[in-house]
């Protein structure tokens, strides 16, 4: 009688995690995703009365299909892999940093204190620096806050990263309305910046792409050779146990988060110097959100996020280019780029676990 009532309390489906699983075969999982992604947004696209092929050959050659195009492909690339790379440095040890959004903005606050303000003051080069240097310390401040609190007091960092974000924002609101609100505007907004204070270009985009590179070495490094790397691996399998190793927890908290929060702070400074030239509520542009996928997908892994970011640079620069050629509305472009990421974050499911049918193992057995 007990073990009826256990085969009727035992569900239909059950997951189970896998133990092992072949690169080969996790690749395939991946290619078989990608395909169904595609075959599902053709649906789409001929509910709107479009060829498939067509808009999916415009999305590529609206991504890489001239140099100017290219530039913007690779100018929205960069802000993912960066904000991607300092969240990743947060996610390694579990604690989950949702708070890029408002990280990149206090780094662009910082770095607009010095380029809209002391530009007349200093030479570029200087002005340049101070503005890194202080969308660094202003990101990685923000960053810290959650870090201390969850060291101190045990505090949700989900909530506490994702309310911070708002918070950043009320603030750029604050200053288009009040001491930063460009003077003999009739509405709200800020200053451009001179363009002698601008990133200078290299190759078309300014020089944020080649930092990008350079921090996918130097953070891929930093988490395979070094000790610190080492101790976020430990603190995000178990806290305990990398306490029993005698490593600070609450130090590697908060210096990593420093440092996640430093990355996500030099996006904005990017932003601010390299693209927009100005602070606005959409300075952050959703970068801190859409990186979080970028950094799943990849798996952390430095190198995996810099195809991914370009990968979903390319969807959105293609998005835009299908709405003008084929009159896509903006929505359902957002779908289209929304269905093949769905798919292929959901494919990372099934690469890490299995679904067994209610009483398959016993068959089995």
């Amino acid at each position: 009688m007990s073990a009826q009532k256990a085969q009727i309390k035992e569900p239909l489906i059950r997951m189970v995690k896998r133990d092992d699983i072949t690169p080969q075969k996790a690749w395939v999982i991946r290619a078989v995703a990608f395909v169904l992604s595609l075959v599902t947004g053709a649906l789409l696209i001929l509910l709107l009365g479009n060829n498939p092929l067509a808009v999916y050959a415009s999305m590529v050659t609206g991504s890489w299909g001239s140099s100017t195009v290219i530039h913007e492909t690779i100018k929205l690339a960069v802000p993912l892999l960066i904000t991607a790379i300092g969240i990743s440095f947060a996610f390694k040890m579990k604690f989950w940093n949702i708070g890029g959004e408002g990280q990149i903005l206090v780094g662009a606050v910082a770095a607009g204190a010095f380029g809209l303000f002391t530009a007349h003051i200093f030479p570029k080069l200087p002005l340049v620096i101070l503005m890194m240097l202080a969308s660094i310390v202003a990101g990685g401040l923000y960053g810290l806050l959650p870090a201390v609190c969850k060291a101190k007091w045990g505090t949700n960092e989900t909530l506490f990263t994702l309310m911070l974000n708002y918070i950043a924002l009320a603030f750029i609101k604050y200053l288009m309305n009040g001491p930063w609100k460009a003077e003999g505007s009739s509405f709200p907004k800020i200053d451009m910046l001179v363009p002698g204070a601008r990133l200078t270009k290299v190759l078309g985009v300014h020089w944020g792409w080649i930092l990008a590179l350079i921090l996918v070495v130097v953070s891929y490094i930093y988490f395979s050779k070094t000790k610190q790397g080492y101790e976020i691996a430990v603190v995000g399998e178990s806290s305990n146990t990398a306490r029993y190793a005698g490593i600070n927890v609450g130090k590697v908290l908060r210096r990593t988060m420093f440092i996640s929060g430093a990355l996500c702070g030099l996006v904005g400074m990017l932003q601010f110097a390299g693209a927009d030239y100005t602070i606005t509520e959409s300075t952050a542009g959703g970068v801190g959100f859409t990186a979080i996928t970028v950094a799943w997908l990849a798996k952390m892994n430095p190198f995996g996020m810099l195809v991914v970011s370009v990968f979903i640079a390319m969807l959105e620069r293609g998005s835009n280019t299908i709405q003008t050629n084929f009159k896509i509305p903006a929505s359902a472009a957002d779908l289209l780029i929304g269905i093949i990421l769905f798919f292929m974050l959901g494919c990372e499911f099934f690469i890490t676990y299995r679904l067994i049918r209610r009483g398959k193992e016993e068959q089995h057995a």
